[in-house]
């Protein structure tokens, strides 16, 4: 029988003083509200090692989010296809692209969406902290799992007319009363939550929630937003080492139960932190001997439009009088163009009674329903916000009905068959 042992790993990730945040996009580090982190657990026992990682940050593109994994990979000496690395998505926080950093610098004005030598610098310490959790890690007996709703917090963010086009856009800070009075719409209300247990001690607790984790952000002031500090609350509460991942939460905000008053903050905290407990209440333990991982490399297919085209890009990224958010926005797409024969893997952690689903880019939340009913008697749990070279993945009539996401969506809409596909692949071990 193996012999099954988890390691759990923690480390500051918060940027310094005058740091880009959200790609630049909006003002930079003045200070800091709460710090940010990259939390993880390292799994032994069963083939080579397994890491999930969850980190404070809005995103890791491309051969930024290559990067993390390798590090994550020597340090814990596994294979880079059983490292997953996903980012909370908060937006007040850092937002990597290596190759399009560069692009920028090299563009007449540049305008900085990252710090490079900070980048290393954090990539080189959460490492660090991974190869040291194997010197103190603990057996593991048993897996557990619970879910509970979460009351008032997510709403889908595209509300659709008559014509089935999109009417309204809820975004995180939605202040027209007429807008958030809308109906909820699609989204998955459940919080679902993974725990590991030696025998009767709990060891580490997962958590699972598809919405975007914004309350307000764009005043320069880092923080984990309300779902990281949900996640240290049930943390200093519980005396067990949390992770939280966002799920499929491309069109889903909590726009309709947020209007952008700093008092919401800890309300939707508390909504979050209050799922979280119900969850561990009802928490059903099974005993575990081995677990399995599946992976499933995709090539996603670019938009094929002319504004996403690379010369495009180009002569948008070169034009000083373009906007800041249009010039790094082009070199991301530039970014995206130039990787996208080297596939993303779509992975799943199968541990018998829960499957553990690992997703790139900003997926809409009809993925994360799609693999649970793939699954309809497993305990499916979703981690989006993985490589988030894509951007936005809306469904496929989604660039139809119109709306924000597919403005800015890098693949095309034949992605969605292609995701469906490997989702359905790795959930049930289909080769």
């Amino acid at each position: 029988m193996p012999d099954l042992r988890l390691a759990t790993f923690s480390c500051d990730v918060t940027p310094p003083v005058g740091h880009p945040l959200c790609g630049g996009w909006i003002e930079a580090v003045r200070g800091v509200d709460d710090p940010l982190k990259a939390l993880g657990v390292v799994l032994l026992g069963s083939g080579q090692p397994v890491v999930l990682c969850a980190v404070d940050w809005c995103g890791l593109r491309n051969e930024a989010h290559e990067a993390w994994r390798r590090a994550l990979a020597k340090a814990v000496r596994t294979s880079a296809d059983r490292v997953a690395v996903h980012c909370v998505h908060q937006h007040n926080a850092p937002f990597a692209d290596l190759e399009a950093e560069r692009l920028i610098q090299r563009a007449e004005l540049p305008a900085a969406s990252l710090d490079l030598r900070f980048f290393d610098r954090v990539v080189e310490q959460v490492a660090a902290a991974a190869q040291d959790s194997l010197a103190r890690t603990t057996p593991w007996t048993h897996i557990g799992h619970g879910q509970a709703a979460v009351r008032h917090v997510a709403s889908n963010r595209r509300i659709l007319g008559a014509d089935g086009r999109v009417r309204f856009t809820r975004t995180s800070t939605t202040r027209d009363p007429k807008v958030r009075a809308e109906p909820e719409g699609l989204i998955d209300p459940q919080l679902k939550t993974l725990t590991f247990w030696n025998e009767g001690r709990p060891i580490a607790a997962l958590s699972y929630y598809a919405t975007h984790p914004m309350s307000y952000y764009g005043d320069g002031l880092v923080s984990s937003d309300f779902c990281g500090l949900a996640r240290e609350r049930q943390q200093d509460d519980l005396h067990v080492f949390q992770i939280y991942f966002t799920g499929c939460a491309g069109n889903i905000t909590a726009g309709k139960y947020n209007d952008g008053n700093p008092r919401n903050r800890p309300v939707l905290r508390d909504r979050i932190r209050d799922a979280m407990a119900a969850a561990w209440i009802i928490t059903q333990r099974h005993p575990i001997h081995d677990f399995t991982w599946r992976s499933e490399a995709v090539l996603l297919p670019p938009r094929t439009e002319r504004s996403f085209t690379t010369e495009e890009s180009r002569r948008v990224l070169a034009n000083p009088k373009e906007s800041r958010a249009r010039r790094n926005n082009a070199a991301f797409q530039i970014a995206w163009l130039e990787r996208i024969k080297r596939p993303i893997d779509i992975t799943c952690l199968d541990l018998g009674p829960v499957q553990v689903v690992h997703l790139p880019g900003e997926p809409f939340i009809e993925y994360q329903l799609a693999g649970q009913r793939m699954r309809p008697n497993g305990f499916v749990c979703v981690a989006a916000y993985g490589d988030g070279g894509p951007g936005y993945i809306p469904t496929a009539a989604a660039y139809l009905e119109g709306g924000y996401e597919p403005t800015v969506a890098l693949a095309g809409p034949r992605s969605e068959a292609i995701l469906h596909q490997a989702i359905a692949n790795v959930v049930n071990g289909i080769r």
